[in-house]
């Protein structure tokens, strides 16, 4: 029977110590945390804690991890109003001809028809127009350019002007955040926070998994406003997400065939590859095919996955819709004892901070996909 709290949002808040965020990443990669989650049937009391170097053992020959391939663009820019002051763009999503949707800060500072400029250090400084405002994001829409049309025409752009968009919550920035906010498989530009999970995946565990017969395979989702964005809708049944970017390709459909056909495990690492996998499933009507195009799947409580059997995952953030797509795989009550458990033995959250392995034995039955 379905409790009622879990489609309200005030049920997925959590009280965590300020120290608890994580502001650094641990070195090396795999040296992170790893939170064990019992089997579904086993009492919380069975946790274990070890590392994500330890990992690759609870792994099986004959598995497929799915990564998410993208690469975060340095698309926090600076920009001089023309009064003097200064301003932050966010720069999000393209809209066609030069055009891009972007988070300003402050946002009353930059009206329809005010023109900024991007400044950057030894760099001319480049002349932007403000477009229009966007109801749905309260973002700006700003005329880049002429051929900054897609995330691999103004990466260069951005390359020179912009820097790494941090999460508000990490504090410190340090150069070393320019390739420790990148997974080592970040192959395609456009999202604009790194795929965290993935954060934790070294060359040498990537070699060493490889080694114990599983098999790796890459989607695509270009993270943006749908996965970072503060869920406000409290009555979580008309819960709707803003859409990202998603690939799945027809080589990764084949490899999830493959994978079942010799009674492997379909396993995601991160979130947003659960959301590409179970996003271009829900489009084909349960049925995993190829898809290339925005994704705005809804992943809460009572979800039956269609894909996805394990999941490797960072601790995120109250009121999230991350929050929301965990807690469909091992219930919300359960999740939050785990995070209960995780603030007591002291593990670090958030982007840079540890990690949970929910394995298919840990799922929801109810959730768990079908034969």
């Amino acid at each position: 029977m379905s409790d009622p709290r879990d489609l309200q949002l005030s049920s997925y808040d959590y009280q965590l110590p300020e120290e608890r965020i994580a502001q650094s990443p641990v070195e090396p990669r795999h040296a992170a945390r790893l939170l064990m989650v019992p089997s579904i049937d086993a009492p919380l009391e069975q946790v274990r804690h070890q590392t994500v170097w330890d990992w690759q053992h609870e792994l099986q020959p004959g598995d497929l991890l799915v990564v998410n391939d993208t690469r975060v663009l340095k698309a926090r820019l600076r920009v001089r109003r023309s009064g003097g002051g200064m301003a932050e763009l966010l720069v999000l999503e393209p809209w066609g001809e030069g055009r891009w949707l972007c988070l300003a800060r402050p946002a009353k500072k930059l009206r329809p028809g005010d023109q900024v400029w991007l400044e950057g250090l030894e760099q001319e400084p480049l002349p932007l127009q403000v477009l229009a405002s966007d109801a749905a994001s309260g973002g700006r829409i700003v005329q880049f350019p002429a051929g900054c049309e897609d995330a691999i025409a103004i990466e260069a752009l951005l390359e020179r002007y912009g820097e790494v968009p941090l999460p508000p919550y990490i504090t410190r920035h340090d150069e070393a955040d320019q390739t420790r906010y990148q997974t080592r498989y970040a192959a395609r530009p456009g999202a604009v926070a790194a795929p965290t999970a993935g954060l934790h995946l070294s060359d040498p565990l990537l070699a060493a998994i490889r080694e114990r017969g599983i098999a790796l395979a890459s989607v695509t989702l270009h993270v943006g406003l749908g996965t970072f964005r503060p869920v406000e809708t409290e009555d979580l049944s008309e819960l709707t997400l803003h859409s990202e970017w998603v690939e799945v390709s027809a080589d990764l459909v084949e490899a999830v065939k493959a994978c079942r056909a010799r009674s492997g495990r379909v396993i995601a690492v991160g979130t947003t590859s659960v959301r590409a996998l179970e996003g271009a499933a829900a489009a084909a009507g349960g049925q995993l095919q190829p898809l290339k195009g925005p994704v705005d799947l809804v992943i809460q409580p009572g979800f039956r996955f269609a894909v996805v059997q394990g999941l490797l995952t960072n601790f995120h953030l109250p009121k999230s819709s991350l929050l929301l797509l965990v807690s469909a795989l091992i219930s919300r009550e359960r999740l939050l004892k785990l995070y209960e458990v995780a603030i007591g033995e002291r593990y670090r959250f958030y982007s840079y901070g540890d990690a949970m392995w929910i394995a298919p034995e840990a799922v929801l039955k109810a959730a768990a996909p079908g034969d």
